[in-house]
């Protein structure tokens, strides 16, 4: 499957060249964006736990895969430097996230299986299966997986290296809770409408779609990595089939607080 956004799918259909002149300005915009505020990388450790997060080595290496037109590539890197301790995954607070955490607390009747999208390091995965969710998670980074592998090895999750954008076909329609954490925030803006269309496929009949990311308003810079969704980009996501259930838009408990935006989707039951 191709990392292009849906609007270039659909150009693809007219003429090849078009849809990939408009990936490559998309790109083009999207380095742009990030150029400033990139300082030369140096030691960090491993990963972070509570303490200020260091995000300069990440946005350099988004910024290099998103030049070569390889917008994935960039998270092996950074797993495999972090787990040498010469940089940091900013999103790695070995907790699960609080937001989901606040969400499951809600929800505490909800049940079956639940895939993890992006599961890093696994906190998030093995919230899940604390709770009694048969938890699938998966990551595009092998030395993330590993890494939550060891840390967890005797646990039930069955975790596995996988891309959001070419999820396995068994995988369509599966499961009963597909949970987003943080992982549409860091694609750059032209895949991320594909990433959209494969979180759609992967929630059953009756079951959800829940995103976490941060938020900005639409006349907003995205600024660099991560790049914050607008409102109107997650409501994007919801179909005739799979339905906007809530939008949640709040300011989190950060020194500063970050705007946080946390939408549910429910799949609708065929009659």
């Amino acid at each position: 499957a191709s990392h292009v956004p849906r609007p270039a799918r659909r150009a693809a259909a007219a003429g090849g060249e078009a849809a990939a002149a408009l990936v490559q300005l998309l790109l083009a915009a999207t380095v742009a964006m990030n150029t400033s505020g990139i300082d030369l990388p140096g030691p960090g450790s491993k990963y972070r736990a509570g303490e200020m997060v260091d995000r300069t080595r990440a946005r350099a290496l988004a910024q290099q895969a998103l030049a070569k037109q390889q917008p994935l590539e960039w998270f092996e890197t950074l797993y495999r430097e972090a787990a040498s301790g010469t940089a940091v995954v900013p999103w790695a607070d070995l907790i699960p996230n609080p937001h989901l955490v606040e969400w499951l607390d809600r929800h505490p009747n909800l049940a079956g299986s639940a895939l993890d999208v992006g599961c890093g390091l696994g906190d998030n995965a093995e919230e899940l299966a604390r709770r009694g969710w048969r938890v699938t998670a998966f990551d595009i980074s092998a030395t993330a997986v590993a890494q939550a592998q060891a840390r967890f090895a005797d646990s039930p999750v069955e975790y596995g290296v996988g891309d959001l954008l070419r999820p396995p076909p068994a995988w369509a329609g599966h499961f009963d809770l597909v949970a987003e954490t943080y992982t549409l925030q860091v694609l750059p803006a032209p895949i991320r409408g594909a990433a959209m269309a494969s979180l759609r496929q992967l929630v059953r009949p009756g079951g959800t779609l829940l995103v976490i990311a941060r938020g900005r308003e639409a006349d907003e810079p995205a600024g660099a990595m991560p790049w914050p969704l607008t409102r109107a980009e997650l409501e994007q996501i919801a179909t005739a089939e799979l339905r906007l259930h809530s939008l949640e838009d709040f300011a989190d408990n950060e020194d500063p607080p970050v705007r946080r935006l946390r939408a549910t989707f429910v799949r609708a039951v065929a009659r």
